[in-house]
């Protein structure tokens, strides 16, 4: 294995997605945290509307998902093998689909509920900014698509962020928790946009979802618990907004 060639790669992938996302996240927050705006009068809306146009606006939404999930594609690419499970390196053999899925919607009450609880109170202490997770006006294809955001989340960061960087830094010689650490801060790293209590509440979820992984090597759960805490972010954030309109920077 040609060492340098590996970390070459491995910053190429992240590059092409969330090293992007984790450097214009730092960055912005830094511009939220010298703008004069407090930020706890700051919102953040992670599916906003691209145009005024509903046609428009619905293939804008389509192309950011589809080209959303091509780092993901570049890791099954890299890591594929010509032997079954093709993605075996991955955590994803498909040999429990069933069991792997429930264990899935099990994590989404251990990480949601205390989710929530950081967000209520990172809100009060000024720790997050005000966030919008359905920007989107309402039409026939809205929810469909909010459910798509969710699913590109999920696929893009815990194949990256779990099956590939996990699989790359154990060939490179790293220890269980050194690569629990780090791919933890990467994932807290680029939700930074949302301010501070953002970094904490995704490296706890970052530490746990690692120490789980290295310890069953299993990828399906956590694609599961993403996509359904997302799911229901997104689709779930008009009710959440009408019923407590503080919390999201509306006017009550």
């Amino acid at each position: 294995m040609n060492r340098t060639r590996v970390w070459w790669e491995i910053a190429i992938v992240l590059a092409l997605g969330l090293g992007q996302s984790a450097v214009y996240a730092i960055v912005q927050l830094a511009y939220r945290l010298t703008d004069s705006t407090p930020l706890a009068d700051q919102t953040a809306t992670l599916n906003p509307s691209r145009s005024d146009r509903e046609v428009f606006d619905l293939v804008y939404q389509l192309l950011s998902i589809g080209f959303g999930i091509v780092p993901a594609l570049l890791v099954c690419f890299l890591l594929w093998s010509s032997r079954r499970p093709h993605l075996g390196m991955l955590g994803l053999d498909g040999t429990r689909p069933g069991r792997d899925a429930a264990w899935g919607i099990g994590l989404v009450a251990a990480i949601g509920i205390p989710g929530i609880a950081l967000y209520l109170a990172g809100r009060a202490l000024g720790w997050f900014v005000a966030v919008d997770p359905a920007g989107l006006d309402a039409h026939w294809w809205t929810v469909p698509v909010l459910l798509l955001s969710a699913a590109r989340a999920s696929v893009q960061e815990e194949f990256v962020v779990l099956g590939y960087l996990f699989t790359r830094l154990r060939q490179l010689g790293w220890g269980a928790w050194p690569i629990i650490i780090s791919t933890s801060v990467l994932r807290a790293s680029y939700h930074l946009y949302q301010g501070p209590g953002a970094f904490v509440g995704n490296l706890a979820m970052g530490l746990l979802f690692g120490w789980l992984f290295a310890r069953t090597g299993r990828l399906l759960p956590f694609l599961v618990a993403h996509f359904a805490i997302d799911a229901v972010a997104f689709v779930g954030y008009p009710w959440a907004a009408a019923a407590w309109p503080s919390l999201f920077g509306l006017p009550g």
